[in-house]
């Protein structure tokens, strides 16, 4: 069953907090919602598991409806299972008794080795409590707690913002894959892009309590409907650039245009990403001067500036051994691969670096 959305806004007090959301998320799908913090997807969480109401629109799960003007399904009849950012597990509980908490006592044994199978969670930790479990074992049981009464939808909420990196990634893999495994509808809050790209088959992308755009992760990524989420998935280069019959000429040199969003502004600039642009010792489309270089572990930050009449800076991230032979003062050539998407220049200003001064 699809879970659906249709014009939620909710305020707390006279602080509005989201206005107007409209999201469908298909049955068995598994959708992130990414934002900063601060801009409302937590509260679209708890208003979606029916732990507050919301002020005006519905929420509904297939044909059933959950919340709407003057009907609020309760939060223990909605079919809907929830992963807090911490866990919440029960810490005088064993993992076995905190994921069977609240289920008949009829097959809850079975049950149990069920969906710690399905969570990848060894059998051995069944007598443990929380305090002897690692983070990542911690959101595997919260999760397995989540699937055990075979909810219709599952609600992330940022369950792995307070794991280390490594063991964040092998949890979140573990996690989608059990997700893939059980089928159930899955929605993931996070303010964290490279997590809402990788999580699943849908990205909604939420700015100060509005969703302006929502569809499939490269979608999101490629094609961004404004400056502020293009930002908000990734790092971004902004270029100063002049429409010309075959593209825009830009500090990069000529660039062909793959979306355009400038709604026919007669000032644009053109986006790309930065692992479009590559450092060549060849001719190339423009040189640039090396500002600096900083190195972290296998990776060093290359920071630019173009040359030409309206230099840009330009911030690359490449193997450290690429940038041995690179100095401060250094001249290097760019090289674009793939093209722009264009955006009204009145919409960048904040993003752009003025460096002509």
């Amino acid at each position: 069953m699809n879970l659906r959305i249709s014009g939620v806004s909710k305020s707390f007090g006279t602080t509005p907090v989201l206005n107007d959301i409209n999201l469908d998320v298909a049955q068995g799908s598994r959708t992130a919602i990414v934002g900063s913090s601060g801009c409302g997807k937590t509260t679209l969480l708890r208003l979606i598991a029916g732990f507050i109401t919301p002020d005006r629109g519905e929420i509904s799960l297939g044909s059933r409806v959950l919340s709407a003007p003057g009907h609020d399904v309760p939060a223990h009849r909605r079919g809907i299972g929830y992963v807090a950012q911490d866990g919440a597990l029960f810490p005088h509980l064993t993992v076995a008794a905190n994921i069977g908490f609240g289920h008949p006592r009829a097959g809850r044994a079975q049950r149990i080795r069920e969906v710690m199978e399905l969570t990848s969670l060894d059998a051995t930790l069944a007598t443990r409590y929380p305090h002897q479990l690692s983070g990542g074992q911690q959101q595997r049981v919260a999760l397995a707690r989540a699937l055990a009464p075979r909810p219709e939808v599952v609600l992330l909420d940022e369950p792995f913002s307070a794991l280390d990196t490594g063991l964040r990634e092998r949890t979140r893999a573990a996690v989608i894959t059990a997700l893939e495994r059980s089928g159930t509808t899955t929605v993931l809050v996070t303010h964290d892009q490279e997590e809402a790209l990788s999580f699943g088959d849908g990205v909604a992308v939420m700015i100060s309590g509005s969703l302006p755009q929502s569809g499939s992760p490269e979608s999101v990524f490629g094609n961004p409907a404004s400056v502020d989420i293009a930002a908000l998935m990734g790092s971004v280069v902004l270029l100063p650039a002049v429409q010309v019959e075959h593209g825009v000429d830009s500090a990069l040199g000529r660039i062909s245009v793959r979306h355009d969003r400038s709604g026919g502004a007669e000032s644009v600039v053109a986006m790309v990403r930065p692992a479009q642009v590559s450092l060549t010792a060849d001719d190339s489309q423009c040189r640039a001067s090396v500002v600096g270089v900083r190195h972290i572990g296998p990776v060093a930050v290359v920071a630019l500036r173009t040359q030409g009449q309206h230099p840009t800076a330009i911030s690359l991230t490449l193997p450290s051994h690429h940038t041995q032979s690179l100095q401060v003062g250094a001249v290097a050539g760019l090289t674009l691969d793939g093209g722009a998407v264009l955006y009204p220049a009145s919409a960048a200003g904040r993003y752009l670096t003025d460096l002509e001064n």
